[in-house]
């Protein structure tokens, strides 16, 4: 009788040598498939990105991105936390934001294919990646403090107001900061890293009205609307059935 061949599941993720950042892969996703698979939510970060024979970057969603014909995969990835990923690519997020972009087109196309290739030929993608973004950290200037306290602030759910007293800077430098940081102002960054504290409670099995009151939505029909208008579908299509 032929052994059992073991199921890998379609996406996996883990915690990177790199602080802060998620390595994770994700299997080929069928090109008749339905559902919401491959659909990407906007977290507030950025992403390195290796298929066979490409690397890319994600920039920073705002809205769900779910991937064309000719990104099927199958994927490994580097999610970089907010603010991380224009010091180590030499590019503002703004410019990246809700665009998915050929390495090539941001650096030297020979140096692209060099790395590319040694990607390709590793025994395992993933790591390999993970290896690309810990010598770009090493070889890159280290986030801004400034930006690693918005970030954190604005992901405990502190206000904008708050968040823009205690570093120290007006609205307007405030949000030029965050374009260039995160691909967005701080309020839309705000937003959406509320949604994701709001998803991870109401995965975790709280009730929808006592998550949108823990997560500062009005009542539980604001949370419904904010998820509709940033995933494209009903917040039910994203919990656990």
């Amino acid at each position: 009788m032929a052994p059992e061949r073991a199921v890998l599941p379609a996406y996996a993720e883990r915690a990177s040598r790199l602080p802060g950042a998620v390595v994770w892969t994700r299997r080929a996703i069928g090109r008749t498939g339905g559902g919401e698979a491959g659909l990407v939510l906007p977290d507030g970060c950025m992403d390195l990105l290796w298929t066979e024979g490409r690397l890319l970057v994600a920039g920073p969603d705002t809205h769900a991105f779910r991937p064309g014909p000719g990104l099927l995969g199958p994927w490994a990835g580097v999610r970089l936390p907010p603010g991380a990923a224009p010091a180590l690519l030499g590019v503002p997020a703004h410019e990246l934001r809700d665009q998915r972009v050929e390495l090539a087109d941001l650096w030297p196309g020979a140096e692209v294919r060099r790395r590319t290739g040694r990607i390709d030929a590793a025994p395992d993608s993933a790591v390999a990646l993970e290896d690309l973004a810990l010598r770009l950290a090493a070889d890159a200037r280290p986030v801004d403090p400034l930006v690693r306290a918005v970030a954190d602030a604005l992901a405990a759910g502190r206000s904008v107001a708050a968040t823009a007293e205690s570093v120290g800077l007006g609205a307007r430098q405030l949000h030029r900061r965050s374009l260039t940081a995160f691909g967005y102002g701080p309020k839309t960054l705000a937003r959406i890293l509320r949604l994701q504290r709001a998803l991870a409670l109401a995965r975790s099995g709280v009730p929808l009205a006592e998550t949108a009151a823990r997560t500062g939505y009005a009542d539980q029909a604001h949370l419904a609307r904010d998820v509709r208008e940033l995933a494209g579908i009903p917040l039910t299509s994203l919990l656990p059935r």
